[in-house]
């Protein structure tokens, strides 16, 4: 994955955090994305200016695409720019992904 991918508000249909953003990509019978969907939330109200955006790959194939996401969940940590600093296939534990925030934050 490139380092100069960057997503903006418009890619992700909702604002970006002002230190970090969590993308997680999900459709509708996913059940790891049910887990995903917790631990994500969670880490995103924990932490100041962290966002947490949740998209339906389903709906955004383009984007789906753009960014080679092949399985749900798909997460992606954006700095506060919207570069993409860290991707994971799968579903998160909560020490993953408070790492991958250190990384950026």
């Amino acid at each position: 994955m490139s380092d100069t991918l960057v997503l903006t508000a418009a890619d992700l249909g909702g604002p970006l955090g002002e230190r970090a953003t969590l993308v997680q990509f999900s459709t509708a019978f996913c059940q790891p994305c049910r887990a995903a969907r917790r631990v994500l939330g969670e880490v995103g109200a924990m932490l100041d200016g962290v966002e947490y955006v949740e998209i339906d790959a389903e709906s955004h194939l383009d984007l789906v695409r753009r960014l080679d996401v092949l399985r749900t969940p798909t997460v992606l940590v954006l700095d506060a720019e919207g570069r993409v600093a860290t991707r994971a296939d799968g579903p998160p534990t909560k020490p993953a992904v408070i790492a991958a925030l250190g990384t950026v934050l």
